[in-house]
C-alpha cells in the first residue's frame, strides 16, 4: 500500500508541478521564493490526505490548501529580511520577448490586488473555476467571490492602462 501510494503522489506531482507553482506564484504577487514555500507546504498536507482525496480530486484541494496559505501569509508583517548596506549587482539583462514582459506586467499588476482579490481573479481566470468553486475556496459566498472578482479584474484593468506608455 505504501509503495502504491508513494507511486501515485509522485506521479501527480510530477505531472501538475509546473501549473501548481505558477498558481502559487500569482498567488504569492509573483514572488517566487514565497511560491515555492508554499506550494511545498501544500504538497505536505496532500501527502497526509492522499489516501482520502489521491483518487479524488488532489488538484482541488492542494489549490485550496495554496488559496488560504496564500491568504494566511498575506497577513504576516515580516518575513524574517533584514536591511543591508549595499544592493546586490542587478541581473544582465536577458533576451526578453513581447509575452515575457507582458506577462510580468501582468504580474506585477496582479502583486498590487489585495489578497483576496488576487486569489479570486486567479482563481477565477487563471485556473478557470466556476464562480461556485472560487467561492467554495474562498469559503464565502458565491455573491462575494463574484464581487471580489469583479472588483479585481476593475482594479487590474485601472492599473494596466495606467501602466500604458503612451506611443510617441
Amino acid at each position: 500500500m505504501g509503495q502504491l501510494r508513494a507511486g501515485e503522489f509522485d506521479r501527480f506531482v510530477a505531472a501538475r508541478w509546473s501549473a501548481l507553482l505558477h498558481l502559487a506564484r500569482l498567488l504569492t504577487g509573483g514572488d517566487r521564493h514565497r511560491a515555492e514555500d508554499l506550494l511545498q507546504e501544500a504538497l505536505v498536507k496532500l501527502w497526509f490526505a492522499w489516501p482520502k482525496v489521491g483518487e479524488q480530486a488532489p488538484e482541488a484541494y492542494v489549490r485550496k490548501v495554496l488559496a488560504r496559505g496564500a491568504a494566511r501569509s498575506a497577513r504576516r508583517r515580516w518575513w524574517g529580511e533584514y536591511p543591508v548596506e549595499q544592493l546586490p549587482d542587478p541581473p544582465e539583462a536577458a533576451d526578453a520577448t513581447a509575452a515575457v514582459d507582458e506577462r510580468t506586467r501582468l504580474e506585477a499588476m496582479l502583486a498590487l490586488l489585495p489578497a483576496r482579490q488576487r486569489t479570486a481573479v486567479v482563481l477565477r481566470y487563471y485556473q478557470d473555476l466556476p464562480e461556485r468553486q472560487v467561492a467554495e475556496v474562498l469559503g464565502c459566498p458565491v455573491g462575494t467571490a463574484r464581487s471580489l472578482t469583479a472588483r479585481g479584474v476593475a482594479r487590474l484593468r485601472l492599473l494596466l492602462s495606467d501602466a500604458v506608455e503612451p506611443v510617441e
